[in-house]
């Protein structure tokens, strides 16, 4: 090799050193930047004609990526997210029931009502036990319309998380659009390059912390992001839109529906650039994530724990004003049956049948009174197949009634009205069946009708407490922020005791019943509570159901928390694993600096070196 030869060589190597010393610079000064991937210098032997491997130059910049490693980290950066956001809503969610064994508590709050009523069964006639009874009875109410307005708090605050979260992907997904089109025109293997592709990585990792996406890289180093069920966010330098109407405060009653003229709260749409629109909650596009989170406690969670509270201020207020009406045996000929008096019949209110089929087999129907608008088509009990309930609209009266009963209950049983407000039920003429009982119950609205029932609560403005289903849906639906202690029974507490004109004021027959309606009788509850299934529905005391409440809220929330805390595990090991193979390793960048700086030395030995021949050869030419 010539000194010429040899110092081309010395120089490239110069050179290249000088840009792979840059490199680590810059490796260093990111070490601690999110989405930094480390970079190399891409090195390529140049020969000369006739002489093989005579230097070295840089052709570009590598990142050491795993894209394997990053795609997982995307996945379980949204299980992440997702994991603590509904954690902190748990938490938040329990601190609403109280701490158990605190006076304040949902449970003690309860007690303290129970308990005044026991004090008052032994002692009727003390006006101070009565007034304690009726402030009680208004703690209880007035925490159930608290619990009420901070479940709904929650969900409000939910609706505007999802609010902001919309907000922030729409930028991330201009951003990562945006840079899409950068990368056309910068080489990839540059500086500049690897820069843009560290910042699109994090724009989607941030986009990951909102929602789950698939990320597909593409030619000319672009990447298009996906839905997970396919829906394009991104595609080269374009983005679709995202979109969310904000329903601000939102109620008990304000649900979501992929019917938009019932959807009560904000839905995410999807816009993409050709203009089509896609509803992304509706198609069940993001299942985790920050966003997934808040639309699961908004829509599902949220909306259960209401229903419980909703389903005890039902179960309790009915518990207390039901009261049941047998039937009057009658015969019609060779039919037999019985009538029923559906003169006190309010929306809300049932009448019950049950008769005896030509097998022997019991069947046992429903009929429910339904407020103005109402809808409930004969259905039966997935618990027992011998069980059906029907709407019926008594507002239009006995005509229509017995018109509506005989189109959906002909078969069997035959109905008609003698007279009056009665319906008549008998066994179809004709068949074998035989009507066992029919009865009709109805909610007592008099503190003095003359029975134990009373209304001691009321819906808003003294309204009696059914059940009723009309258009506007079901009355208990949001009862538990609406429930009152009955504003005439606050005004006459005496009537805790008395029932009648002529009830003795030291009889207890009032405040026992009420005391062994609210501890010792068996109800059932809704499956719509998530407490019982359609084909095991829960029974049990109000107590019972309330311990439920809690017991199920609990275990929820430590679900939630240990889902936290594992996937807080997995996104950490998976992180430091990705940092090991494409983060920035401070010894390793050190390591490398000092092998660098032995080759510059190494070359430049080598420059000073064929100087001192060259002065050397010019010195003898001369």
């Amino acid at each position: 090799m010539g000194l010429s030869q040899a110092l081309s060589s010395a120089l490239s190597g110069v050179n290249t050193t000088q840009q792979s010393l840059s490199v680590i610079a810059g490796n260093v000064a990111n070490a601690n930047t999110p989405g930094y991937i480390e970079e190399t210098t891409n090195q390529v032997e140049v020969s000369t004609t006739g002489q093989p491997g005579t230097s070295v130059e840089v052709t570009g910049v590598n990142r050491q990526l795993n894209t394997l490693l990053q795609n997982q980290l995307w996945t379980e950066t949204s299980g992440s997210s997702y994991a603590n956001t509904s954690s902190q809503i748990y938490q938040q969610l329990q601190e609403i029931y109280g701490t158990p064994g605190t006076s304040t508590s949902f449970d003690a709050i309860y007690d303290n009502f129970t308990n005044a009523l026991q004090a008052l069964s032994t002692d009727p006639s003390s006006t101070s036990q009565q007034s304690t009874v009726i402030g009680a009875a208004q703690e209880l109410a007035q925490n159930l319309n608290s619990m009420t307005t901070s479940i709904q708090d929650l969900r409000t605050q939910a609706e505007q998380g999802i609010s902001n979260d919309v907000q922030t992907a729409n930028g991330l997904l201009q951003q990562i659009a945006q840079i899409n089109g950068e990368l056309q025109s910068t080489q990839s293997n540059t500086s500049a390059g690897a820069q843009l592709e560290d910042q699109r990585g994090e724009d989607i990792t941030q986009l990951s912390q909102l929602m789950n996406v698939n990320v597909v890289q593409n030619s000319d180093n672009q990447v298009s992001v996906f839905t997970s069920t396919g829906q394009q966010l991104v595609g080269g330098p374009q983005a679709s839109q995202l979109s969310f109407a904000n329903a601000g405060t939102l109620s008990a009653t304000s649900l979501w529906s992929s019917d938009p003229s019932q959807d009560g709260v904000g839905t995410i749409t999807l816009t993409s650039p050709g203009g089509t629109t896609t509803d992304l909650l509706a198609t069940g596009a993001i299942q985790s994530g920050e966003i997934a989170a808040y639309v699961q406690m908004r829509d599902d969670v949220l909306p259960q724990a209401q229903n419980q509270l909703d389903e005890l201020a039902n179960q309790m207020s009915q518990a207390l004003s039901n009261q049941t009406t047998s039937g009057t045996a009658v015969t019609a000929g060779s039919q037999a049956g019985y009538n029923v008096d559906t003169s006190s019949l309010l929306a809300g209110n049932t009448i019950q049948l049950t008769y005896t089929d030509s097998g022997g087999t019991q069947h046992t129907v429903n009929i429910v009174s339904l407020g103005q608008g109402g809808s409930l088509p004969l259905q039966t009990s997935q618990s027992n197949p011998n069980e059906q309930t029907i709407g019926v609209n008594f507002s239009a009266g006995m005509t229509s009634v017995v018109a509506q009963l005989n189109a959906a209950l002909g078969t069997n049983l035959q109905f008609s009205n003698p007279s009056g407000s009665v319906l008549q039920v008998l066994n179809a003429s004709g068949s074998s069946n035989v009507v066992n009982s029919a009865s009709a119950t109805t909610t007592a609205t008099s503190l003095t009708g003359g029975s134990a029932q009373l209304p001691l609560f009321t819906d808003s403005n003294g309204t009696p407490i059914t059940g009723a289903l009309s258009a506007a849906g079901s009355q208990t639906t949001g009862l538990a922020g609406r429930i009152e202690v009955n504003p005439a029974l606050t005004a006459s507490p005496s009537n805790l005791v008395s029932y009648s004109s002529t009830t003795a004021a030291g009889d207890a027959t009032r405040p026992n019943f009420i005391l062994s309606q609210l501890t010792d009788t068996s109800l059932t509850y809704s499956p719509d509570t998530g407490i019982g299934t359609a084909q095991s529905p829960y029974s049990g005391t109000l107590s019972d159901y309330m311990s439920q409440i809690v017991s199920q809220q609990s275990q929820a929330a430590n679900a939630a928390t240990n889902l936290q805390q594992s996937q807080q595990t997995v996104l950490s090991a998976l992180q430091q694993s990705f940092n090991s193979q494409s983060g920035v390793n401070i010894d390793t960048e050190m390591s490398n600096l000092i092998a660098l700086q032995n080759a510059y030395g190494a070359n430049a030995r080598v420059m000073t070196t064929v100087q001192e021949l060259m002065s050397t050869l010019l010195q003898i030419g001369t």
